[in-house]
């Protein structure tokens, strides 16, 4: 490393802001957490927030979540509740059962949150009614909302418009293979206008609904189309934006097109004329013709002149106004902006903006001020990182950029002045299946509950393993031996195997150095100088782990600390072994001065991942928190010391930095 921040290679070190605000996903108020919430998107938000306290400062890093409390899921849940099991509380006391069990998990998982609000209760209400209030004025104000007259979903049996839940059917958009459309969104995050669902029927009587006109505000997403595209085309370029993102998104920027069976051409040709203008673009290896419009009101006139002849047809990924208001009584009340009667607040579109009143929360939680969130989301020098899933791209990467530059004054801008909202960094991880299927808490695969994985695994063994993954590349499966009926008995369990670096390897190295320190040197540990090439290595690892963390590429991460630890192994297995073999004090002295520093070094990477084994590590050193400070990141322990030898905590036989589940030591290794 030279002075100028390069390797020895000439690759320069990755930057990171001044200051930073990690969020996690937000999970629906109607259910506890399971293992996709915890292993897709929490966990890898905590590494990365514990990682950028020890990287930045602690005290320059947010990081914020909260139980979703309104939306359609919600309500339907509660009613559910009540009909069927004769539930007798209120939906808020629903809402706040739920969230308690979310947050008595997150805490056994060791998710290290600052703030676990919530979007419907208590002080993280009050704030985030207020924000909801003042962004949506500031979106007006610009001019960027529309009051459209859209048609919603009526069940006349049970004389009631039906919210997003109460409806569903298939997708309208073309290619998806839904069968859980609801009623402008479908499970798989498309967007469409209501009208265009196929096939609906109401949850409530399971009837068909007719459709009524209702008014509400819409967020004009398809005039952010261009500069979305040029946000695609930038972020595609970043490092640290993996490309799931950026083409997921671009997906949803096509222009407006309408999809027609080849079956079906004579009944188009028949009233193609009544059509608004648009390109006819024949594909002959394809089932289906397109016909393209020059915008969105267009491709809707015709939709509505092709549903009047009873033609079906779907419609492509293309931009369409962001609802932002509804009708729906439980839900954060909306502006009345232009004399309208009172409405609320789509949960979607408020869900994004709740950590900015997460933030003020966690600020004002601290004992700072609360306008201190401008310093995080508006200021050039610090960034928002925000952890989802793939299903939410859509969410995060195009209605919410949309949102976000449409808060700036003046002409719109992909990149914002100092000052105005800054665009997030998005981390999306791809799906986490449950044995080999997608897992649904709604679907015929249950995943199981994150809270009853406890039973079988520590919490960090299975932050290990879910790290390990590699969910930034591709989806892939959570194959817990205990849940897989397909198992059998001589088989190893995935989890447990990934936990032994730790709980065998690494937790050996760790008690052998201070058991022959108490041994030979009376507790005391020997400091002096590293070998050179020990120095190499741990820099090298260090270097590597920084570059790795840069791009969320975890799973790459956890490879460089398992080669790291593993030929730690054997340094210390040869050199110990030789000491002892030949009663070579000075050997052992030597030998355990490196050891240490691999230990240090190790400790202070996996500190991220492993928070509670790493911080004992720390206890039996005796050293201060600024051990894990990347600002000492290739200290030795003698600069730590002093140069003296120090004097280490007791360690009593049989003390594990990290262990295993009680239920494994039964088992086979």
């Amino acid at each position: 490393m030279n002075e100028n921040g390069f390797d020895k290679n000439n690759i320069p070190r990755p930057e990171f802001p001044k200051r930073a605000v990690i969020t996690g996903g937000m999970p629906y108020g109607n259910k506890k957490l399971h293992f996709g919430h915890i292993g897709g998107v929490f966990v890898f938000a905590d590494v990365y927030a514990r990682f950028l306290r020890d990287r930045i400062g602690e005290d320059n890093v947010i990081f914020v979540s909260g139980t979703d409390c309104y939306g359609s899921p919600i309500a339907e849940s509660y009613r559910k509740l009540c009909d069927e099991q004769g539930f007798k509380g209120t939906i808020k006391d629903f809402v706040e059962e739920n969230h308690k069990a979310q947050k008595q998990t997150l805490d056994d998982y060791m998710i290290s949150l600052n703030i676990f609000g919530a979007s419907g209760l208590g002080r993280t209400a009050e704030i985030h009614n207020d924000v909801s209030d003042k962004f949506i004025r500031r979106l007006y104000e610009n001019g960027h909302l529309k009051k459209i007259s859209t048609k919603q979903f009526y069940d006349e049996k049970a004389g009631c418009f039906l919210n997003g839940r109460q409806v569903i059917g298939k997708c309208p958009v073309e290619g998806c293979q839904s069968e859980k459309g609801y009623a402008d969104e479908c499970d798989l995050g498309h967007q469409y206008m209501p009208e265009n669902l196929i096939d609906p029927k109401s949850t409530l009587t399971g009837e068909t609904p007719v459709m009524k006109d209702v008014e509400n505000w819409y967020f004009d997403l398809p005039s952010y189309g261009n500069l979305l595209k040029e946000y695609a085309e930038k972020i595609s370029k970043q490092k640290n934006v993996r490309k799931l993102v950026s083409s997921t998104i671009s997906e949803f920027l096509a222009e407006p097109v309408i999809h027609i069976k080849n079956e079906l051409a004579d009944n188009y040709n028949k009233i193609k004329e009544q059509m608004p203008a648009h390109e006819f673009i024949e594909e002959p290896k394809k089932p289906s013709f397109t016909i393209k419009f020059n915008s969105l009101d267009e491709m809707n006139k015709a939709c509505g002149i092709l549903s009047q002849n009873g033609i079906r047809y779907r419609t492509g990924k293309t931009l369409v106004p962001f609802r932002l208001t509804g009708n729906i009584e439980w839900g954060v009340p909306a502006p009345v902006l232009e004399g309208e009667e009172p409405l609320t607040v789509w949960v979607w579109p408020e869900s994004l903006w709740a950590p900015i009143s997460f933030t003020k929360a966690a600020l004002e939680k601290q004992g700072r001020d609360m306008n201190e969130w401008r310093d995080f989301w508006c200021s050039k020098d610090a960034q928002v990182y925000q952890f989802i899933g793939a299903d939410n791209i859509y969410f995060y990467g195009v209605a919410e950029m949309g949102m976000f530059m449409g808060l700036q004054k003046g002409e719109n801008k992909v990149e914002p002045d100092e000052g105005e909202m800054q665009l997030p960094i998005l981390c999306a991880n791809n799906h986490i299946l449950f044995l080999d299927k997608k897992a649904s808490s709604s679907g015929a695969v249950k995943p199981p509950m994150a809270g009853d994985l406890l039973d079988f695994y520590t919490a960090e063994q299975l932050r290990m393993h879910f790290l390990g993954l590699g969910l930034g590349q591709r989806s892939v499966s959570f194959m817990p031996k205990p849940y897989n009926p397909n198992a059998k008995p001589e088989d190893a369990d995935p989890v447990v195997k990934d936990g032994f670096l730790l709980s065998n390897v690494f937790n050996r190295i760790i008690r052998t150095c201070f058991y022959t320190t108490q041994k030979y040197f009376d507790g005391n540990m020997p400091v002096g100088e590293v070998e050179e090439e020990v120095l190499k290595d741990a820099k090298k690892a260090v270097l590597d782990y920084e570059r790795y963390m840069y791009r969320f590429e975890f799973h790459q991460a956890t490879y460089v600390l398992d080669s790291y630890i593993r030929k730690a192994s054997k340094y210390m297995a040869k050199n110990l072994g030789d000491a002892d073999r030949n009663n070579d004090n000075a050997l052992r002295e030597k030998t355990l001065i490196n050891v240490f520093h691999m230990i240090r070094t190790a400790a202070v990477l996996l500190h991220p991942m492993a928070p509670k084994g790493t911080e004992m590590i720390l206890e039996y050193l005796q050293l201060d928190k600024s051990f894990w400070s990347w600002g000492r990141i290739f200290d030795t322990l003698s600069d730590f010391t002093g140069g003296k030898p120090h004097k280490l905590k007791f360690l009593e036989p049989r003390v594990d930095f990290f262990t295993r589940h009680p239920s494994q030591f039964d088992t086979e290794e």
